[in-house]
Formats: C-alpha cells, sequence, structure tokens
C-alpha cells in the first residue's frame, strides 16, 4: 500500500467498543465505557461534550498515545492493537499529526527548528528538514517568522507553529484537542479557518475536540461523547 493509496471505502477511523479506566479497586474510574465511531476519509469531526467526560483520553487513544482495556481501534484499515510499539511510533510519526491547546513549542529553538523537529526524529536529513519546514511555514503564513523563537511569536502566531509541526511529515490523521481553547474569539477564528483550509488542500481525516459550539458547527458532523457512547449533537 503506497503513502495514500489507502481504498476509499476503508473509515479513516473504526472504533468497536472501546473500554477505558483509570486506577484500580473502590479508586476505579471508568472513563470510557463501550464507545464506537467510524469516521470516512476526509471527513472532518468535531468532538464535544463536558469536562472530565474522557474526550482527550477518547482523542489520546486515537492518536496511539495509549491503548484500551477492551474494544478495537482501526486507523486507515490496519488494527493498532496488533501493532509492535515500534510501528505505533511510526504511526503517530508519520501518519497522525497533533495540535494541542497549548502549541507546546521548545524555548530553545527557532520556529524553524520545531516544525522541523518530526522529520528530524524521524531520520530526515537537515537541510530536507528546514525546507519541508519552510515549506509548512509559508502555509501558515508564517514564513517571515521563520528564524524567531517561541517567545517572539503572539498566540496565535504560536499556535499556527504548532499545526505547520503537525502537518510537516505530511499525516493522514489530524488530531486537534482544544486548538483554539487559548486565543481569544477573533484569533480562535483565524486558526479554525486555516486548521480547516488545511484539511481540506491536504486531504486530511480530523477530529476535533472542541467546546466552541460555533466552530464545531463547521465541521462535516458534531458528536457529543458521555461515558456511555457517542451521539449526534
Amino acid at each position: 500500500m503506497s503513502e495514500r493509496a489507502v481504498p476509499p471505502g476503508v473509515p479513516a477511523v473504526r472504533v468497536e467498543g472501546v473500554r477505558k479506566g483509570y486506577g484500580s479497586n473502590d479508586r476505579r474510574v471508568e472513563v470510557l465505557r463501550g464507545v464506537s465511531l467510524e469516521l470516512e476519509q476526509g471527513e472532518m469531526l468535531a468532538l464535544v461534550g463536558p469536562s472530565g467526560v474522557g474526550k482527550s483520553t477518547f482523542l489520546h487513544l486515537l492518536g496511539l498515545l495509549d491503548q484500551p482495556e477492551a474494544g478495537r481501534i482501526e486507523l486507515f484499515g490496519h488494527d493498532t492493537g496488533a501493532m509492535t510499539s515500534g510501528q505505533r511510533a511510526s504511526w503517530r510519526n508519520r501518519r497522525i499529526g497533533f495540535v494541542f491547546q497549548f502549541h507546546g513549542l521548545l524555548a530553545e529553538f527557532t520556529l524553524t527548528e520545531n516544525v522541523a523537529m518530526p522529520l528530524l526524529i524521524g531520520g530526515a536529513g537537515r537541510r530536507e528538514a528546514a525546507v519541508r519546514a519552510g515549506e509548512l511555514l509559508a502555509a501558515v503564513g508564517l514564513e517571515h517568522r521563520r528564524e524567531h523563537f517561541p517567545d517572539q511569536l503572539s498566540g496565535g502566531e504560536q499556535q499556527r507553529g504548532a499545526i505547520a509541526r503537525a502537518l510537516v511529515a505530511d499525516p493522514w490523521l489530524l488530531l486537534a484537542d482544544e486548538p483554539t481553547g487559548n486565543l481569544d474569539a477573533a484569533t480562535a477564528e483565524s486558526v479554525f479557518e486555516l486548521l480547516r483550509n488545511l484539511h481540506l488542500d491536504r486531504g486530511l481525516s480530523s477530529v476535533i475536540v472542541t467546546h466552541n459550539a460555533r466552530l464545531a458547527a463547521r465541521c462535516d458532523r458534531t458528536l457529543r461523547l458521555s461515558g456511555d457512547g457517542l451521539e449526534a449533537a
């Protein structure tokens, strides 16, 4: 199967009966209890729900940062439960892009170096990684900021840089956890518009966790998460 040759009928994400909890015995907390989901290729899904219901936990499971205690997760037809730790790490680095509420840029590195980091970790040469990072920074309107450090950027610019870093390896799946939650209303609109355009331009499949109902309405579909499952919002 080539880089993008995923059969069109295969969902980007298929989740069946996923369960996840924390703690043990009388301190056991069940967070997800039999959650199922199917995300089509090219779809942008908004995931909403009250704080503490398990949205971030669910996103971490989709992003292979954690594993379910029961149930099955498939990404583009691949059973993640059958992956080795090395395969999971490779998928996180090359197939999945992450954007979080707080940008997570490393203070001691320039914006170009921050964006290039996933490629360098994946074994790319410094020149190749820098060129690719420059292309992504241009795509998010930050080419003129490429040699700046994170503390020299505005909040919106930092988050745009984080989006560029998430997309630099040309992932198939984009996972964003409250990507505009730390921004003022006008900047949030701008950053979300950028996310939406990049999703469309790059043929991504995306899951966006947000508390912003107006932004959620601009996704293709909105689902509400409760401990017992997902339902249309």
